[in-house]
């Protein structure tokens, strides 16, 4: 069956360009509802201006669709709350949210002034907080909601000078392997996006990428099924030019020890330790106490 979204309503943010674009235009092609957030500013954060998001409702409209333009930055917690409250004045529900606004201060860290690593992690951490605490309640009370924070392999793997969005990528699975938990009775999926594509703030590679193959919408089909009904949850996707893999966060089967020799043994045993041979996904981060006290009971039962 074809995959929609007649009489859901989405939010998508950063979605004046790039990916958020072509997010909010392929819900509202399968009959969502969607409000078009952007704040209209530089790739680095500085100004700002509802033109790009109006352009965009403008497209939906113009299509046969629903949308609404909102200006709001995602790290002022009182607009993002104005911005939910319109949304429920305007269609009385929202039933997916799309993290995806996101800015770059790329530089070494050594070069790193604080403030730039502070608001990278302030627009993709903080933003994905404020807006998902936003929505929160309201999935809860209709026990549904479609969640998906916009991660990166500079985070899941580093990039050279991104330490500030690296850290703030990977905080997001973080959130979402939390949140995807919390959310599981009130069916509140979360998952993560990591997407390769051609956007504004990617335009300084393109010398090196083929881009014809890069295109935004080559990700959102992984976007759209990340928020369908038939969802998963606490999945990491990846995803660009049209090649989708899955991203795992795994535990290996380690070793147990113990002794006055135990730093030596480490070393020795380092190899051991690393094997990935019979490596667990944890069902929550609990499960690494528990099946390290079953090495060490198991040791001492011997």
């Amino acid at each position: 069956m074809a995959m929609g979204f007649e009489g859901r309503v989405a939010i998508v943010t950063g979605a004046g360009g790039g990916l958020g674009r072509e997010h909010a235009l392929g819900l509202a092609k399968r009959g969502a509802k969607v409000v078009v957030n952007d704040l209209g500013g530089a790739r680095d954060g500085s100004g700002g201006s509802a033109t790009a998001a109006e352009a965009v409702v403008a497209e939906i409209v113009a299509a046969g669709g629903e949308a609404m333009a909102n200006a709001a930055s995602v790290t002022d917690p009182a607009a993002v709350q104005a911005m939910v409250a319109a949304a429920m004045a305007q269609w009385g529900r929202v039933d997916i949210l799309v993290n995806n606004a996101g800015v770059l201060r790329d530089k070494t860290f050594a070069k790193m002034e604080l403030e730039d690593f502070r608001f990278v992690v302030d627009v993709h951490l903080m933003g994905a907080v404020n807006c998902t605490k936003a929505v929160w309640d309201i999935m809860r009370e209709q026990n549904y909601g479609r969640i998906v924070m916009t991660t990166s392999s500079s985070g899941l793997f580093g990039n050279f000078g991104q330490s500030n969005y690296g850290a703030a990528k990977m905080a997001l699975v973080g959130l979402m392997q939390t949140l995807s938990i919390e959310g599981a009775k009130n069916d509140i999926r979360v998952n993560c996006l990591a997407p390769t594509a051609h956007t504004r703030m990617t335009e300084d590679l393109g010398a090196r990428l083929p881009l014809e193959l890069l295109g935004p919408d080559m990700v959102t089909p992984g976007l759209l099924h990340l928020v369908s009904e038939d969802a998963p949850s606490r999945c990491i996707l990846t995803a660009g030019a049209g090649g989708f893999e899955r991203a795992y966060v795994t535990l290996t089967q380690g070793a147990w020890i113990a002794g006055e020799d135990a730093p030596e043994q480490v070393a020795a045993r380092f190899e051991e330790i690393s094997d990935r041979t019979g490596e667990i996904i944890p069902e929550m981060g609990a499960a690494q106490g528990f099946i390290e006290l079953g090495k060490a009971q198991a040791a001492q039962a011997k």
